[in-house]
């Protein structure tokens, strides 16, 4: 099985939907915790309907997200705190049912993860595929 997980830092709604389409993605699983951003178009329903309009499907798994404390940790480069908070978060029931959801998901369409970080492996969703997905081949696309 393939994942794809993209960043959408220093990039726009346009720059991400033609590397997803690229890609061959045909749903996007948004796994912020926060699904707003103060960049243009990349709040959850502007960016929903932005893809909808290129065929590509919008998911929301917030409980996915990083908890306040792990995005912090993030920020600041600490990626072995973000590492022990973000493991913390995926035990949560939520969490559990949100990533068995991904699994299924993922196995039957191309399915992308996206969060802020441009970089995957400074980001909790390269957490994630490690935690859920450990035998998935891990593609980060660049937008």
């Amino acid at each position: 099985m393939k994942i794809f997980t993209i960043g959408y830092e220093g990039a726009t709604q346009a720059d991400v939907i033609a590397a997803l389409q690229a890609a061959g993605i045909t749903l996007l699983a948004d796994v912020r915790a926060v699904p707003l951003s103060r960049r243009p178009g990349f709040s959850k329903n502007i960016l929903a309907a932005g893809l909808k309009e290129a065929g590509i499907d919008y998911v929301g798994l917030k409980a996915l997200g990083t908890p306040p404390a792990g995005r912090d940790a993030a920020r600041k480069g600490d990626h072995a705190k973000l590492a022990e908070i973000y493991e913390s978060q995926l035990e949560l029931p939520e969490a559990m049912l949100q990533a068995a959801q991904l699994i299924d998901m993922a196995a039957e369409r191309p399915t992308a993860l996206l969060c802020f970080e441009r970089e995957a492996a400074g980001c909790h969703r390269s957490l994630l595929v490690e935690a859920i997905l450990p035998d998935a081949e891990r593609i980060d696309l660049t937008p």
